[in-house]
């Protein structure tokens, strides 16, 4: 069959989805300081970071619970936790950040953006846990959004991922709350500490992160905590009235 053969050409065929007219910055995560109002995350650093997080992951029962759905923890020693942290803090992608209260000044917890993929705009948090002192608090709410708006103001990124085990109901519920829109689950997807994992897949696309932002900077206010510190709304009702839903297949 020759060419002159065809019905239709072979080019131009039509692509699916749609074109993208302002392609990303393409710009890879620096390793830079995050500053809040309540949380700031530090790039990881070994000598500066491991005793207090160490501390803060394995203070007590309560504590040691934050490892139930990750691939690594706890550790028997700090001398066997300094080596992972050395191990983090030399990787480029995961950039991993220790987050550190502004009140206390003690850093008692860690987060990554991670699966940085410049070129095509899309990145992901991950490999959060927080220590009691973070649990439950807006600082903790806080560190996750200075990651989501530095990858979606700072760098351009057009597609911020969330991940996680399918049967953690706290992480699930905690990327409903941040406005993180359900994508599904990929069954058999990873195998962690000789058991099977189910992923399931959030993200917030840049068309949504305007509206997100807003919802998270007004909840973030000082203005809407009391005097004890409690908020004075719900943000995940506040992420529920815009009905994020599932993602649409």
């Amino acid at each position: 069959m020759s060419p002159n053969d065809l019905a239709e050409p072979l080019y131009p065929r039509p692509l699916s989805g749609a074109e993208v007219p302002n392609p990303p910055p393409a710009l890879v995560p620096p390793r830079i300081e995050l500053k809040g109002q309540y949380v700031t995350l530090e790039p990881q650093n070994a000598s500066r970071h491991a005793e207090e997080l160490f501390e803060a992951g394995h203070e007590n029962d309560d504590a040691l619970k934050i490892w139930d759905y990750l691939a690594y923890g706890p550790w028997p020693s700090l001398d066997a936790y300094v080596q992972t942290i050395r191990q983090q803090s030399a990787s480029f992608d995961p950039i991993f950040y220790a987050m550190r209260l502004n009140d206390t000044g003690i850093a008692c917890g860690q987060g990554s953006i991670m699966d940085i993929n410049a070129q095509f705009g899309t990145v992901e948090i991950g490999h959060i846990w927080f220590g009691l002192a973070l649990q439950g608090s807006r600082a903790g709410t806080e560190a996750l959004y200075l990651m989501i708006k530095h990858s979606m103001d700072d760098l351009g990124y057009r597609r911020m991922q969330w991940r996680c085990n399918s049967m953690n109901a706290k992480s699930r519920a905690a990327a409903r709350r941040l406005g993180f829109r359900f994508e599904g689950i990929f069954h058999n997807h990873m195998i962690f500490k000789g058991r099977n994992r189910d992923t399931a897949w959030y993200s917030i696309l840049d068309d949504e992160w305007p509206e997100v932002r807003d919802i998270l900077q007004t909840w973030l206010a000082p203005a809407n905590f009391d005097a004890s510190g409690k908020a004075k709304t719900s943000l995940g009702a506040e992420m529920q009235k815009r009905a994020p839903g599932d993602r649409p297949q």
